[in-house]
């Protein structure tokens, strides 16, 4: 029996890895929800599953929560960064998932790993601000690390079995998003609405809005380096529209060995909660019948600048990818409020990134100082882009 802190329980993610852990009530059991605003779904997670703390953002809705539950459970309601932080290191918790949007689910997720437990990562702004600290406090500890992200989920599944010094190079794929084939001119007016609608996913809107950047697979980039101990030269992107295969590994000899699967996240959550086993998930099968070809192209970095940017912070290391995940998070809600469009997303983070000047990252405390520089950085820049 698994029992599991699941961090971001009201997303996306969140949500799918309940349903999981539902259709398997003999292996897995919650311990503890954080959500995030959502206190009226929250309510009914805490209803059903009954765990021993909730947490949300703030103290109002602690309160607002309290009053919704009454006495209809013996849940303990905390909030904040440190009623996060404190069921991802609970006792009775064995596993953390890590599901929160953003730079927030970086204490929470590294108070996990540093207290011994096992975490399913989703929240891939971790990996990408903290990839040496988190990698390097696994490894001391003996702490699992697995991966939730369709791609790294592929990835791991590829390399089951084989030697690393095997690995040539990692071949992470993606759908291109929605804007695959438009010009500078047609992105230029791209709106949050049409940003907000992925041809294959459903995912939490920042992430559907880092998909159409192509600032997500820059990320994947970022964290399969980290979590595969490869370099970003290593690692190559490519389009692949179907989304049938999810990512592929090339080994010494040739050998390309891909997963493929439907594109439903609850396969990824359900391998990173019970691996190394295959789990029924309740899907309809892949019909290969019904695939009429698998294509493939190289993306264009000139109309999406958001993935040079991340392979360029990614090799020059230290301080400047928790600078780029910054900046990001700064120019997507600028973008999605209308201040900013498609096209300045990558301007406002350039911008940002140009202006600092990389240091060493040998603390959570040096994390938070490079997401803090660059959040107030890309604000000042994002002030005088719109005028104010």
């Amino acid at each position: 029996m698994k029992n599991i802190c699941l961090l971001g329980s009201t997303g996306y993610i969140g949500t799918n890895a309940l349903k999981i852990i539902k259709e398997n009530p003999e292996r897995y059991r919650i311990i503890a929800l954080g959500g995030g605003r959502n206190i009226d779904l929250l309510l009914n997670q805490i209803k059903e599953f009954k765990p021993l703390f909730a947490v949300v953002i703030d103290s109002d809705l602690a309160n607002e929560l309290k009053s919704k539950l009454s006495n209809a459970t013996n849940t303990e309601i905390l909030y904040g960064t440190k009623g996060y932080t404190k069921i991802a290191t609970l006792s009775d918790v064995n596993m953390a998932i890590a599901a929160m949007t953003g730079s927030s689910g970086l204490l929470p997720t590294f108070s996990a790993i540093t207290a011994g437990k096992d975490v399913a990562l989703a929240n891939k702004e971790t990996l990408v601000m903290a990839g040496s600290l988190l990698i390097n406090e696994s490894k001391k500890l003996g702490v699992n690390i697995y991966p939730i992200d369709s791609e790294h989920s592929a990835i791991q599944q590829s390399i089951q079995g084989h030697s690393r010094e095997d690995l040539k190079k990692i071949i992470l794929t993606g759908s291109g998003g929605p804007f695959k084939d438009f010009s500078i001119e047609e992105l230029s007016k791209v709106t949050p609405e049409e940003a907000l609608k992925h041809p294959k996913w459903k995912m939490g809107r920042k992430i559907t809005i880092d998909s159409a950047t192509m600032m997500n697979k820059g990320m994947e980039a970022i964290e399969a380096k980290w979590l595969f101990n490869v370099k970003i030269d290593q690692i190559e992107i490519l389009l692949h529209p179907q989304s049938i295969i999810h990512s592929m590994v090339e080994y010494m000899d040739g050998s390309i060995i891909a997963q493929l699967a439907p594109t439903d996240m609850r396969i990824p959550i359900s391998y990173a909660l019970s691996y190394p086993r295959h789990l029924k998930v309740d899907l309809p099968s892949l019909n290969l019948l019904d695939i009429e070809k698998l294509s493939f192209e190289k993306p264009d970095k000139k109309r999406f600048r958001c993935l040079d940017l991340a392979l360029a912070a990614g090799k020059t290391g230290e301080s400047m990818p928790a600078v780029l995940n910054g900046a990001n998070e700064i120019g997507v809600n600028a973008f999605l409020e209308g201040k900013i469009g498609f096209l300045e997303i990558p301007q406002l983070i350039e911008k940002t990134m140009e202006k600092h000047e990389t240091f060493a990252i040998n603390s959570i405390h040096k994390v938070i100082e490079a997401d803090q520089w660059a959040k107030s950085m890309a604000k000042k820049i994002l002030n005088k882009m719109v005028g104010k």
